[in-house]
C-alpha cells in the first residue's frame, strides 16, 4: 500500500471515530470471527461466534484447546506468543515447503454488536484497526508467526535437499525455527501496521484451562489474584454508593486508612516493647560479628498497611453450624467455583477505570477449558447460570466454554453452540442454530429434547439413531456379535423415541451449509400398515402377511420415510429398515433370523410356555395346521389364522416363523424385555468358544448398518 493510500485510509478511520463520538454510538464490539491458517489441527479454518456465550463441543482431538490458544496468541497480551514446530499445521505437502517457508496466520474480526450501547473506549480500542468504516463496523487484528524475508533464500536453498516430508520439517525445527519471528498486525495485514501494545492491553483475556492448582492460585492473601480482588473490594460499601461524591469517597476511605495505620502503629509498638530484651540480644551478635561499625547499629522498624494485612488472610469455609475448615480441605469441585468467581472479580477489577484509570481493561473475555471439572450435574446447571449472569451484568464481554459435558451442552441454547469435527485431518465446523428450516419446529423440537443423553450425538464421531428402547440398548452387544465395536468406533446409539428423524438429521445433513459432518444410521421399523377403502378409517397396524393380500378392501403402506438416505443415497447419512415383505419390527425380526432360539424368551415375557412350543414345532418341521391348533384363542391369535390361511403368495416356512414372530411380539414389554435381551445376550457371546454358547443371527437390516458405520 503508498503512503498516500495509507494516509487517506487513517483519515477515513479517523472520521468514523469522531461521528461516533458525536452521536454517542450505538453498539459495543464482539469477537465475531477467527481464521485460523495452517496453526495446529486448523489448515484454513473459519469459525463465527455469538455476542455473548459460545460453547465449543467435540469429540477428542477435535480441537477445542487449539482454538482457545488462538485466541489467546492474538488478545493475551500475557503469553508467549513465540511458537515452536509442532505449531504448524502437518498437513502442508512437500511442494508446499519447498515453495514458500510455512507460515501461521491467525485473524480475529472485531464486530459492532446490535442490542447495547457504544462504550466509546472500545471505539478508541480498536479504531486504527478498521477495516470497514461503514455500519456495522468491522476491525482486524492478525497474528502472524512467519520466517522474516531476509531469511527466505537461504531456506529455499536449504530446502531443497528435502527429500520428504519428514525430512523437510526436520531442516527447519534444526536450521529455521528459531529465526521465525510474530506479528501482530491492526487493521488489513497487507499494510502490515503493528497493532500497538497499548491498545493490545485493552484486551482481558483470562483463560482457565482444565488442568488448574486452585489452592496455588487463590488461597492465601500472600497471592496476587486474591489479593487485588481484596483491595478492590474492601471499603466496597462506600466505593459503591451512588449518594456519594467521588471526593467524599475518596476522604471516607483515606480515613479508614489512616484509622487502620494507627492502630497497626500501636499493635508495633506493643510488638517492639515485647521483643525489647530480646532483641538487645540479638543485636549484642551483630556487634561481635563486626556488623556494627561507624555507629551504625542494626534495628528493627517497620509499618503495614491494609493491603499488606492481607497476607495473613486465608480462605477458608465456614459451615452454618459455625464450624470452619480451610479451603485446603474442601472439595476440588466447590474449590474450582470459587476460584472462578475471584477470577471474575478480578475482571471487574481490573475493568474499573475509577480504580486503574488509564490501565483499565475494556475488553473482558473469559475462557474455560472444562468446567465440568470436579463439578456433579447440578453444580454445572448452576455454574452456567452464573456464568449468564455476569455476562447479563456485563462484567465479561463475551465467554468461550469448551466442554465434554452433555449436561452444559443440553442446558445451553442451540444458538450458543459451536461443533468442532475432525475427519481425515481436516476440521469441520458445525452450528447448529443455522442448519433447521425457517419455520422454526425442528430447532424448537431439537432445543427441547436435546437433553444430557441425546446431546451425545453432538460429541461422537459417529452416529446410530434409533426409533425404541430395545434397539438402543442392544444395538452394542449385536455389533460384538458382528465382530464389530461401536465404543472402539466412538459410535453412540441415541434414541430418537419415535420417528422423528428428520428433526435431528438437519443437523448432520453435510449437503447443506453450517451441519456437523459425521456419518448417521437411522434405523427404523418398516411397520406395514393398512386401511378399509370404504369406511374412510385411519391406517392401522397389520402384519406382513396381510400385506397387500386383499387390494379389492383395503389400501396398504409401509414405511417410507427415510427412503432418501437408504444407503448409497447420501453421502454421510444412511438408512436401514426390515425386508419390505418379510418384515415389521425389530423384535419380530429377531424371531424371523432365530425362530428356534429360546434364549430370546425372557423371564419377563407372557406366554412364554406357549411360544416355547411354537419354537419346538419349527424344530419338527411341522404342519401350520399345528401351529394353529398350538395357539390360544384370543382375538388376536384368530386374527393371525386366519390372515395366515388368507395368503397364498408365501411359503409354509414364512408362515411358521411369521407366526412365531408375531406371537413374540404381542407378548413382549419392550423396556424390561430389553434389558433381560442385553444380558442374556452378552452372557451368551462370553461363551462362544464353548458347549455353551447359542447360535445366535443378527437381522440383516442391522448386520448392514453396523457394517456401513463401522467401515
Amino acid at each position: 500500500m503508498t503512503v498516500g493510500k495509507r494516509k487517506k485510509l487513517d483519515s477515513q478511520k479517523n472520521t468514523v471515530v469522531k461521528k461516533i463520538y458525536k452521536c454517542g454510538g450505538k453498539d459495543n464490539m464482539y469477537i465475531s470471527k477467527i481464521r485460523m491458517i495452517n496453526f495446529r489441527n486448523f489448515k484454513n479454518t473459519e469459525i463465527e461466534f455469538n455476542d455473548g456465550v459460545n460453547v465449543i463441543i467435540g469429540h477428542n482431538n477435535a480441537g477445542k484447546s487449539n482454538l482457545i490458544k488462538a485466541l489467546s496468541l492474538v488478545l493475551d497480551s500475557q503469553v508467549s506468543r513465540q511458537l515452536d514446530i509442532d505449531d504448524f499445521n502437518k498437513y502442508i505437502s512437500l511442494d508446499e515447503l519447498k515453495a514458500d517457508p510455512p507460515k501461521i496466520s491467525i485473524a480475529i474480526t472485531i464486530n459492532q454488536s446490535i442490542d447495547e450501547d457504544l462504550n466509546s473506549d472500545d471505539l478508541v480500542t480498536v479504531g486504527n484497526w478498521l477495516t470497514q468504516l461503514n455500519e456495522p463496523y468491522e476491525s482486524l487484528l492478525t497474528y502472524e508467526f512467519f520466517l522474516p524475508e531476509k531469511e527466505k533464500s537461504n531456506y529455499l536453498n536449504i530446502i531443497t535437499t528435502a527429500i520428504d516430508l519428514n525430512m523437510a520439517w526436520k531442516i527447519i525445527k534444526h536450521d529455521f525455527i528459531r529465526l521465525f519471528a510474530y506479528k501482530v498486525w491492526g487493521g488489513d495485514p497487507i499494510t502490515q501496521t503493528v497493532a500497538d501494545s497499548e491498545s493490545l492491553q485493552k484486551f482481558d483475556f483470562q483463560f482457565l484451562d482444565a488442568i488448574r492448582d486452585v489452592e496455588r492460585d487463590m488461597l492465601t492473601g500472600k497471592n496476587t489474584l486474591l489479593r487485588n480482588v481484596l483491595d478492590f473490594f474492601m471499603d466496597y460499601e462506600i466505593k459503591s454508593d451512588v449518594t456519594k461524591s467521588e471526593e467524599d469517597k475518596r476522604k471516607e476511605i483515606e480515613k479508614k486508612k489512616q484509622d487502620f495505620s494507627d492502630h497497626a502503629d500501636a499493635l508495633l509498638l506493643d510488638l517492639q516493647e515485647r521483643m525489647k530484651q530480646g532483641k538487645d540480644q540479638i543485636l549484642s551478635y551483630a556487634k561481635d560479628t563486626g556488623a556494627s561499625f561507624n555507629k551504625a547499629i542494626p534495628n528493627f522498624e517497620g509499618s503495614i498497611s491494609d493491603v499488606e494485612m492481607f497476607s495473613a488472610l486465608k480462605l477458608i469455609v465456614e459451615y452454618e453450624t459455625g464450624i470452619k475448615i480451610p479451603a485446603t480441605h474442601n472439595g476440588l469441585g466447590y474449590n474450582n467455583l470459587i476460584f472462578m468467581s475471584l477470577l471474575l472479580s478480578k475482571m471487574q477489577v481490573n475493568s474499573d477505570g475509577k480504580y486503574l484509570g488509564s490501565n483499565a481493561k475494556v475488553f473482558p473475555v473469559l475462557a474455560i477449558e472444562e468446567p465440568e471439572a470436579h463439578l456433579h450435574p447440578a453444580m454445572q446447571y448452576q455454574f452456567l447460570r452464573f456464568l449468564k449472569k455476569n455476562k447479563t451484568e456485563e462484567k465479561v464481554r463475551q465467554i468461550f466454554v469448551t466442554t465434554h459435558s452433555t449436561h452444559i451442552t443440553s442446558s445451553v441454547l442451540i444458538d450458543e453452540l459451536i461443533c468442532l469435527h475432525n475427519e481425515a485431518g481436516q476440521t469441520l465446523v458445525g452450528y447448529p442454530a443455522k442448519v433447521f428450516p425457517s419455520d422454526g419446529k425442528s430447532k424448537k423440537y431439537v432445543q427441547r429434547f436435546l437433553d444430557a443423553t441425546k446431546s451425545d450425538m453432538l460429541f461422537a464421531q459417529k452416529v446410530i439413531l434409533v426409533e425404541g428402547l430395545a434397539e438402543q440398548l442392544l444395538l452394542s452387544i449385536l455389533a460384538r456379535y458382528e465382530g464389530k465395536s461401536l465404543e472402539e468406533n466412538h459410535i453412540t446409539v441415541i434414541n430418537v423415541a419415535g420417528r422423528y428423524f428428520d428433526h435431528f438429521l438437519h443437523l448432520f445433513d453435510s449437503q447443506k451449509p453450517y451441519t456437523i459432518n459425521k456419518k448417521v444410521v437411522c434405523l427404523t421399523d418398516i411397520d406395514p400398515e393398512r386401511k378399509n377403502k370404504d369406511k374412510g378409517i385411519n391406517f392401522k397396524k397389520c402384519y406382513p402377511f396381510e400385506l397387500n393380500v386383499d387390494n379389492t378392501t383395503y389400501e396398504y403402506k409401509t414405511n417410507t420415510s427415510l427412503d432418501k438416505y437408504q444407503e448409497g443415497k447420501h453421502p454421510n447419512i444412511a438408512s436401514y429398515t426390515q425386508d419390505n415383505m418379510y418384515g415389521k419390527t425389530f423384535e419380530y425380526d429377531l424371531i424371523i433370523n432365530n425362530p428356534t432360539l429360546d434364549l430370546l424368551i425372557t423371564e419377563s415375557m407372557s406366554n412364554r410356555e406357549e411360544i416355547i412350543g411354537l419354537m419346538e414345532l419349527y424344530k419338527s418341521g411341522k404342519q401350520i395346521s399345528d401351529y394353529e391348533k398350538k395357539l390360544n384363542g384370543s382375538d388376536e391369535n384368530q386374527r393371525i389364522i386366519a390372515s395366515i390361511r388368507s395368503n397364498s403368495l408365501w411359503g409354509d416356512d414364512q408362515k411358521a416363523k411369521a407366526i412365531i414372530a408375531s406371537r413374540y411380539l404381542n407378548s413382549v414389554g419392550k423396556g424390561e424385555n430389553a434389558l433381560e435381551l442385553a444380558y442374556v445376550l452378552e452372557e451368551n457371546l462370553a461363551n462362544k468358544g464353548t458347549a455353551k454358547y447359542k447360535e445366535f443371527i443378527v437381522p440383516n437390516y442391522m448386520k448392514r448398518a453396523i457394517a456401513w458405520i463401522c467401515k
